[in-house]
């Protein structure tokens, strides 16, 4: 990890403040037990971004789902994202679905017994949650775990990985400015941080100074980085593919889904199927993001947007889903 004062300074001084959350993570897990090599073994897909990072590693589960029915791997995709929209065991999922109940009350407690009274500090909320997740994919011996970031990258819990097998990262735009830094150059720096040397990292197209600032810390990192524009081969029709951002999502999944098959996959089947592509888009489910819901002679338009560009996003798709229905 970089030290804590390389963080880039624009248009004023960056404002972190506090102990990052990566700080301690790495003892914890060797607390319980959990070594770099058994994190790596994970197989883990990274991602940050300001926008979609949910959706995307929702698609990406989808896309592996499918191709393991077919293929017979990967047999348990896992899944790590946050926030949760009802219960806290949706942050935490095997092949699209959230641990069962008692499964994740059975880790938390082997994680808290396991860390009480023998290691200080005790992890906040957020890291006990990641160390948990680590914990039930290494347990219930996933094939592959798709890890979203909380926010930020470079000094993010979940960024303890040293060895993914590929990284991305979805749209930047202006969110966490305190923690992050008062530019759009400042958020793509921490986003970036998730790249690591000898993992191929892929972007969705982003505005110009935040690509720059990509390219630069790939560069710097001796990491491929490849910009991932809308597939024009995904179908028009699909209801979850309407909102324009969907599509950019859905594209960098179906990149960063194809890179994990090309490593992992046996030889006959590390090629995503464009059949395969069709079946993740019909099972995908991701619920709170423009979801669309007729109820008899209502209509319900719902969406977690929780940032400007999400807001405008989902405005967007309100406006063109009511056109679209009058027409």
């Amino acid at each position: 990890m970089h030290g804590l004062d390389s963080m880039p300074s624009l248009n004023g001084t960056s404002s972190l403040k506090g102990v990052p959350s990566i700080m301690g993570v790495r003892d914890w897990l060797q607390e319980l037990g959990h070594s770099d090599d058994d994190v790596n073994g994970l197989n883990v897909i990274h991602i940050s971004g300001t926008k979609g990072k949910g959706s995307t590693c929702a698609f990406i589960s989808s896309f592996l789902k499918a191709h393991g029915e077919r293929t017979g791997f990967p047999q348990k995709v896992g899944l790590y994202t946050s926030p949760h929209l009802s219960y806290v065991q949706e942050r935490i999922q095997i092949n699209s679905r959230p641990i069962p109940e008692n499964l994740f009350a059975k880790y938390v407690f082997e994680v808290w017994n396991g860390l009480s009274g023998r290691i200080s500090p005790e992890p906040r909320y957020l890291q006990l949650l990641y160390l948990i997740s680590i914990h039930a994919f290494l347990k219930e011996r996933v094939d592959v775990a798709i890890y979203e970031t909380h926010h930020g990258g470079e000094y993010d819990a979940t960024n303890i990985i040293q060895q993914p097998i590929a990284t991305g990262v979805t749209t930047i735009g202006m969110d966490h400015v305190e923690q992050l830094g008062p530019a759009i150059e400042n958020i793509a720096w921490h986003k970036a941080g998730i790249f690591k040397r000898g993992s191929p990292a892929f972007s969705c197209l982003q505005e110009p100074a935040a690509t720059a600032v990509l390219q630069q810390r790939a560069s710097e990192k001796n990491v491929a980085l490849k910009f991932i524009d809308v597939d024009p081969s995904l179908p028009c029709k699909e209801s979850v593919l309407k909102p324009e951002v969907q599509r950019t999502n859905c594209s960098l999944a179906i990149a960063l889904a194809g890179a994990f098959l090309k490593v992992k996959a046996p030889e006959e089947h590390c090629i995503l199927e464009p059949h395969e592509i069709l079946r993740g888009i019909e099972q995908f489910s991701w619920p709170g993001r423009y979801r669309h819901i007729v109820d008899g002679n209502h209509q319900w338009f719902l969406d977690g947007a929780h940032n400007d560009l999400s807001i405008q996003k989902a405005a967007q798709w309100f406006a063109e889903t009511i056109s679209e229905g009058q027409g």
